[in-house]
């Protein structure tokens, strides 16, 4: 369910159900502090987050290039009832292909635009000093050195709007973590997604846990945060897109079933670097850039030195006991249901716990 194509609808309400499981900035929604695999790098003033379609861009890859394929197969419609097969009625076949182009291209533009020669990440901001999330949100072609790309900037407090996003696929509910900025009419004027998907009920504990780890991170600082579940290769790699798309098949998914499915993988590998290639790294606005000058003593700049970065350097790190695997902690604060499954479940009805406090 990447955020591009199941778009808000802007000008309308925030949907019920969103505006019902609203995450509050102050207080936990959770029993659990953990990271699920969001993370690029984090230091005292700022830490950098994934957006939701990044560990599945290679879906939206192959959508992409299946629409520009059936834009050509349309021109090669109107070749045959041009010249080929002059007498099968022309003027309709023209008028068919015609639409068929027209819709395939649309689709191409829309998908592909923040696809193809767009951007190999779309980082999202928490920054402590200012209090504020900056989202790089589109690759912007024409600017002085100084604008940077297309970022929005969100302030970190109590009106700002954090909600749950619930929507459906393979059968099954789907979840990510998305940010409503509305007018004065209620009316949703902007939104993005940030993190990750989850898939299924049960998984909101790690949606929930992973909400709690930014917040403490905000509101407390990286001191007693436990370690991400990895840190991200802000340049990815070959073998780095090909462990996306193996993981996207399971992360726990036997050596039988992906020898099985390997050339599916290996397709999907390429529609990832296809686009990786086409594009170019971030580029944050100057202004942000000097507001974000790392001390270079901060005890909790990482990833550096021994950290592993990346899925196989965290892989080997974990089967060398170098590096924790999962590491959570405790919510001291917390006062709502104790075992993080059950509340998961509470979160996942139509009427979540009031603020998840219990």
């Amino acid at each position: 369910m990447d955020e591009r194509v199941f778009q808000y609808k802007k000008g309308k309400p925030i949907p019920n159900w969103d505006l019902q499981h609203r995450l509050p900035i102050s207080k936990p929604v959770g029993p659990e502090c953990q990271d699920a695999s969001t993370v690029f790098r984090i230091n005292s003033l700022f830490m950098d987050v994934t957006d939701q379609p990044y560990r599945e861009r290679q879906w939206q890859s192959g959508g992409v290039l299946i629409a520009c394929f059936g834009a050509i197969g349309g021109m090669w419609g109107i070749y045959l009832t041009r010249f080929v097969f002059p007498d099968a009625g022309a003027i309709p076949g023209d008028l068919f292909f015609l639409g068929v182009i027209s819709a395939f291209a649309y689709l191409a533009f829309k998908l592909g635009r923040d696809e193809f020669f767009s951007l190999r990440r779309r980082p999202i901001r928490f920054n402590r000093r200012e209090r504020k999330i900056h989202a790089i949100r589109r690759r912007r072609f024409f600017s002085s050195p100084s604008q940077g790309d297309v970022t929005w900037e969100v302030p970190w407090d109590e009106n700002a709007i954090f909600c749950i996003h619930r929507g459906s696929a393979n059968h099954l509910h789907t979840y990510h973590i998305r940010y409503y900025e509305v007018d004065e009419c209620g009316n949703v004027t902007r939104a993005f997604a940030i993190g990750r998907k989850w898939e299924g009920q049960e998984c909101l504990e790690s949606l929930l846990s992973q909400w709690n780890y930014w917040c403490w991170y905000m509101n407390h600082g990286p001191a007693d945060l436990p370690k991400p579940l990895l840190f991200f290769k802000e340049k990815e790699d070959t073998l780095e897109s090909f462990l996306f798309c193996m993981y996207d098949f399971g992360m726990r998914a036997s050596a039988a079933y992906r020898i099985v499915i390997m050339p599916l993988i290996l397709m999907m590998t390429t529609l990832r670097l296809l686009a990786l290639w086409t594009c170019r790294d971030p580029v944050w606005p100057e202004a942000l850039v000097n507001a974000s000058v790392i001390d270079p003593d901060d005890p909790f700049d990482e990833p550096r030195g021994n950290t592993p970065v990346g899925w196989a350097e965290t892989a080997h790190a974990l089967d060398r006991h170098e590096y924790p695997d999962g590491a959570k902690c405790a919510m001291k604060d917390w006062r709502g249901e104790k075992d993080p499954a059950v509340n998961a479940l509470l979160w996942a009805e139509d009427i979540p716990p009031s603020s998840g406090s219990g």
